[in-house]
């Protein structure tokens, strides 16, 4: 395969509303998260590819539970890249903050982000342009959503705060694959903080309508975000002024404070 192959990234659904993010070049693969090991089974079996290694972002079970399946079906030494503790099962590498990732098959360089907030040690793998990568693309897990953000189980609102900023200074054009198929809901709630934003009303539209047609509204944008997503506009007035109804008009000092209020407004939304 010439290593300058474009690289293709495909969802495979999982559970009721998973995306196991496999890349590949025709013939080598990656995927990432793989909750299930069946559906991914089957899609390399039906795309001829071969698994050549696994990424995880986080611990939790929808996002490592088929890695021991796989290995087990394919080869016990394909490599698992993953963030520190000891729930990773069959990791062989791990990963830390700013660590850069060298895939030889699919060819793939990538760079690691600590991003805690949903859990305390997740990651995020970004792959910025390069010969077979046409547009940046960010693997993110549960930390950013299309229009939303990841609950809170293990980390606080400064530390969701600090992982979103980080990918907010990436490029516009950034590619977002995030692991659930959780936007339409999302954008209920976004709509009521920010009711008037219509870049958010455009969007709705059009989410609606993929789904309608059944396709995923997957990847968004980190362009798109900073436009739509309110955990990613926690520093805009629109979404402060909500924030601070909600709050009781509290004074909210940073957008982590912004931030732990609609987060906790989306809780019980």
């Amino acid at each position: 395969m010439d290593k300058n192959t474009l690289l293709q990234v495909w969802p495979i659904p999982a559970f009721d509303d998973n995306y196991i993010w496999c890349i590949h070049d025709g013939k080598s693969a990656l995927v990432v998260d793989p909750g299930d090991s069946a559906p991914v089974l089957e899609y390399l079996l039906q795309s001829g590819l071969e698994l050549k290694g696994i990424l995880v972002t986080h611990h939790h079970a929808d996002h490592t539970g088929g890695i021991l399946n796989l290995l087990t079906a394919l080869n016990p030494k394909i490599p698992v890249f993953g963030p520190k503790g000891s729930n990773i099962p069959g990791r062989t590498q791990l990963v830390n903050d700013g660590d850069k990732l060298e895939i030889d098959a699919p060819r793939l360089s990538l760079k690691v982000f600590e991003v805690p907030g949903h859990t305390l040690t997740h990651v995020a793998y970004f792959a910025n342009m390069q010969a077979n990568v046409v547009e940046p693309m960010l693997f993110c897990g549960d930390t950013l959503f299309a229009s939303g953000c990841g609950r809170l189980f293990e980390g606080t609102p400064t530390q969701m705060s600090d992982s979103l900023e980080k990918f907010a200074l990436l490029p516009k054009n950034t590619l977002v694959y995030c692991t659930h198929e959780y936007t339409l809901s999302n954008i209920r709630f976004a709509l009521a903080v920010e009711p008037n934003n219509t870049n958010l009303i455009d969007w709705a539209r059009r989410a609606q309508e993929f789904r309608h047609q059944g396709l995923p509204t997957l990847p968004t944008t980190i362009g798109q975000e900073l436009q739509v997503n309110p955990f990613m506009r926690c520093n805009q007035p629109e979404v402060i002024s909500a924030a601070k109804q909600i709050a009781g008009n509290t004074e909210l000092p940073t957008p982590a404070h912004v931030l732990a209020v609609i987060r906790a407004w989306k809780d019980r939304f």
